[in-house]
């Protein structure tokens, strides 16, 4: 089994598949034109830490190994997809970054998921503060049923006692970060629950920008959007991309193509490939992985 902390080098980490596939364009010239190879973000070197490190980390819930011995890193400062078919352990994998795996009963890690330098699951690691540097954005938009100001406002005023002018600043920086700012200026004191679908996730990221973190998951965001609110959302994430660290779980494989920098292929529980999204839609190493990315199975 192939172990490197390199975001920048692929890693073949499934034992399971020994033969590489053939390297063929059949299948796969859907996913040409929709890659898009991005220069680094400015400041970030070849050879930088990744943000976050797995080492041989597994996820269990009671005796069922859901996410098997995975070692990768998720780059920083650029977007990190993670693909697969449904219960393949992607979800699971992006959930345990921040530990709310931790409100799952029965639920326990293995191995070591590392980030700013210690073990998450370590006796060091104080919850509060690294749900303060890690935000999260879900499957459904899930607004508090508050103003679109107190919703941007809720992390600010917990974690720091913050008010006045400087919490009025934060919540327009952050809304201008979500790409927000725009829609809602002239309303920001009425209920967030009246908003549509699409600027409820906006404000949903906005909330997580509040806090200023220095990574962001986003667990599949555009599920539950229709295609107009789905490309707003993905514009921001690449407007995001440089300033944080990015990682998407997502079912739709060309919005893997389209917005991220490496990508994930879990399946059943193992990461069976990973590599630059580029090569792993185009030229990827193992059949497996070219099965799934030509819609072969999943």
């Amino acid at each position: 089994m192939t172990t490197t902390s390199d975001p920048s080098s692929p890693q073949i980490i499934s034992d399971a598949d020994t033969d590489a596939a053939q390297s063929s364009s059949e299948g796969f010239s859907q996913f040409a034109s929709q890659v898009i190879e991005r220069p680094r973000p400015d400041g970030v070197a070849t050879d930088a830490t990744p943000t976050v490190t797995f080492r041989d980390f597994s996820v269990f819930y009671g005796d069922f190994e859901a996410v098997k011995s995975v070692n990768a890193g998720v780059a920083n400062r650029e977007v990190t997809a993670i693909i697969g078919p449904s219960g393949c352990g992607k979800s699971t994998l992006l959930n345990a970054i921040n530990r709310m795996t931790d409100l799952i009963p029965g639920c326990h890690t293995k191995g070591q998921c590392i980030y700013d330098g210690d073990d998450v699951y370590g006796p060091q690691t104080d919850v509060v503060w690294l749900r303060r540097r890690i935000g999260m954005v879900f499957q459904k938009p899930n607004p508090f049923p508050k103003s679109i100001y107190d919703n941007v406002a809720y992390g600010p005023r917990l974690h720091a006692g913050t008010s006045g002018s400087e919490l009025d600043q934060i919540v327009e920086n952050a809304l201008r970060g979500a790409a927000l700012w725009d829609e809602v200026k002239d309303r920001l004191h009425t209920n967030a629950m009246g908003m549509s679908g699409g600027q409820q996730q906006r404000l949903c990221i906005a909330r997580a920008l509040s806090i200023e973190p220095d990574l962001v998951l986003f667990d599949e965001p555009t599920s539950a959007l229709d295609p107009q609110s789905t490309a707003r959302i993905e514009d921001l994430i690449a407007e995001l991309r440089g300033k944080y660290t990015i990682a998407i779980v997502t079912h739709n494989m060309q919005q893997a193509a389209r917005i991220s920098d490496y990508t994930m292929f879990m399946y059943e529980g193992e990461l069976v490939e990973f590599s630059r999204t580029a090569e792993l839609f185009t030229t990827p190493e193992h059949e497996r992985t070219q099965r799934y990315v030509t819609g072969r199975f999943g």
